[in-house]
């Protein structure tokens, strides 16, 4: 029988690596993504077909490989990336989840979703540019949304005569920048996409790079999987109480573990309410269990009849999370029409929606030099700034800088359903003002 170490370890060895691209227009990202996908023989026969059609129709002697990427035909017929681009590939070594975003401005938002999930981000740089601006506004989405790894690939080397200089002193300015930002590992790589150096294989041009390929980066950078070193947090999906013959009093609590593991026997606390059980059963794929760890989905059996419902969170009594109305956020807007101070919404955390109001804005954040520009009083598509906002029920909250998704909520459009921004809770790596909360007199005042 397999003891739970051995559960663990099999868990902890799981070889699933969710990475993002990022990088200015024409810096060579699809290109890169598709040479990635190309050259670790990651491509469907038909698809490589289409893609010389394409190719040879505009006059090209070689395939296009940023058309294994650029889907949508706007995309196709300007060059560009547009929309976030999912890809899923394998190796021997691992398997990968691919997200191409798109590098204009305008898309920070699209970046933001890619992103948001991702344990890598690939930043690229040209190497005749150097770090931009859009550069540095990569350099701090990431930064913000807590992802771990940041590999700067330094692209185009083959049009700056493969020069040692050139790349190492963008990699000495990037690495100081998102250094400032807090990102915790920065691998800095010089690569050609178009030609393929240090791409899939090393390059023959660049002798003085000892370092790894972008692949055999991915392939080995880790990726932590210790579901031991996170507090247990479980969101109520839906109470199933047959009432049968067969099963007359079960009550069951079925959802997703977001975080951490379950253990029959473990004292337990259920939030908002506060009240308290010990698990009783842990019922998975039809079968009871004793341990159960994220992201499985499971039915948990509690000793005691409680009010739970869809929504509710149960946590181990030992660790739970704090419960507050008042969450202080960073957030991205992402629809077209502002966020204002005052804006009734639908805060959607985990399982769970409540009616809310934005209390404050109290800064908007200028990623181009990370200043921030106080009381914006609403933010626009794009936009990234801190936020107040009043709930009308209370929420399990973690802070995002530790669990990135009980730490993290949508808000939403009530009268449409519309997402209006993503939010991450708790400090952002900017300093950031909060003033006094006013009351609102317009019916919503929680």
């Amino acid at each position: 029988m397999t003891s739970t170490t051995e559960q663990f370890a099999d868990v902890a060895a799981t070889t699933l690596l969710r990475f993002a691209t990022a990088g200015s227009v024409d810096d060579g990202k699809s290109t890169l993504v598709g040479r990635l996908l190309h050259d670790s023989k990651s491509v469907l026969t038909d698809q490589l077909e289409a893609v010389e059609r394409v190719s040879a129709s505009r006059g090209q002697d070689a395939p296009d490989l940023a058309l294994l990427t650029d889907g949508l035909r706007a995309e196709r017929e300007q060059g560009i990336t547009i929309d976030v681009a999912y890809r899923y590939f394998a190796t021997a070594r691992r398997r990968f989840i691919l997200a191409d975003t798109p590098g204009h401005v305008q898309y920070t938002r699209n970046m933001v979703t890619g992103a948001s999930t991702a344990d890598l981000a690939v930043v690229l740089v040209d190497a005749r540019n150097g770090v931009i601006e859009q550069t540095r506004r990569h350099a701090a989405v990431a930064a913000l949304l807590r992802v771990p790894h940041v590999v700067l690939a330094v692209n185009k080397m083959d049009l700056v005569g493969y020069e040692e200089q050139v790349f190492a002193k963008i990699a000495e300015e990037f690495t100081a920048y998102a250094s400032d930002l807090g990102v915790p590992e920065i691998t800095a790589i010089p690569i050609s996409a178009l030609a393929g150096d240090n791409v899939v294989e090393p390059s023959a041009h660049m002798d003085w790079y000892g370092g790894p390929t972008v692949l055999e980066h991915l392939e080995t950078v880790p990726v932590s999987h210790d579901l031991t070193a996170c507090p247990a947090r479980f969101p109520v999906q839906y109470v199933i109480r047959p009432q049968t013959a067969e099963h007359p009093d079960y009550r069951g609590y079925a959802g997703q573990i977001a975080s951490g593991v379950l253990r029959v026997g473990e004292a337990v606390t259920v939030l908002p309410s506060g009240r308290t059980s010990v698990i009783a059963g842990i019922d998975a794929l039809g079968q009871s269990v004793d341990i159960a760890w994220a992201p499985q989905s499971v039915t948990v059996r509690l000793a005691d009849d409680i009010d739970i419902s869809r929504g509710d969170l149960i946590a181990p009594s030992v660790n739970p999370p704090a419960t507050t109305q008042d969450v202080i956020a960073t957030v991205c807007h992402v629809a077209d029409q502002p966020l204002s101070v005052g804006a009734r919404v639908l805060l959607k955390h985990t399982t769970r929606t409540v009616k809310a109001i934005v209390k404050e804005i109290p800064s908007r954040l200028t990623l181009d030099d990370l200043s921030q520009h106080p009381n914006p009083g609403q933010l626009v598509a794009n936009d990234i700034g801190r936020v107040v906002v009043r709930t009308a029920e209370p929420l399990a909250l973690d802070a995002y800088a530790d669990s990135r998704r009980t730490g993290s909520f949508l808000l939403i459009d009530p009268a449409d359903g519309t997402t209006l921004a993503a939010g991450m809770a708790g400090e952002s790596f900017a300093s950031q003002a909060r003033t006094t909360v006013q009351a609102d007199d317009e019916g919503w005042d929680f």
